[in-house]
């Protein structure tokens, strides 16, 4: 069947591929416009980058890898979607609210400028 109509396969391999795309970050479309607009009080500060990093080092690697690479089926934090495509504002969000539904708890209970140093650090992942 597929040999005769090699652009059906194509259309089918192209849909999965969005389909699985679109899933994995679901939860951008969720973050609201006000939250999506925010700014980090501590961008590009060296200082905040390496506190960021010990947040991460406590209460990320487990899922995330030391590297932010993901851990099994965790997702690496170093992807296009995290790096470029989510604003600072979507990453607080994610923090705060968590996804349970991928697992991703909320952090909401730790202090908001560790939120924020944290979501330096990962900014900082893609120099």
């Amino acid at each position: 069947m597929f040999r005769k109509r090699p652009s059906l396969l194509i259309l089918l391999m192209f849909s999965a591929v969005l389909l699985f795309g679109t899933a994995d970050g679901a939860w951008l479309a969720k973050v609201p416009a006000s939250d999506h607009q925010k700014t980090n009080p501590y961008e590009g500060q060296p200082d905040a980058i390496a506190a960021g990093r010990k947040v991460f080092e406590e209460h990320c690697t487990k899922c995330h890898g030391q590297n932010a690479q993901g851990v099994k089926k965790r997702p690496s934090l170093r992807t296009e979607r995290i790096q470029q495509q989510a604003t600072v504002g979507d990453l607080h969000w994610l923090l705060v609210n968590g996804s349970m539904k991928r697992g991703m708890p909320s952090w909401a209970k730790l202090p908001d400028p560790q939120l924020w140093q944290l979501v330096t650090y990962l900014k900082s992942l893609h120099e």
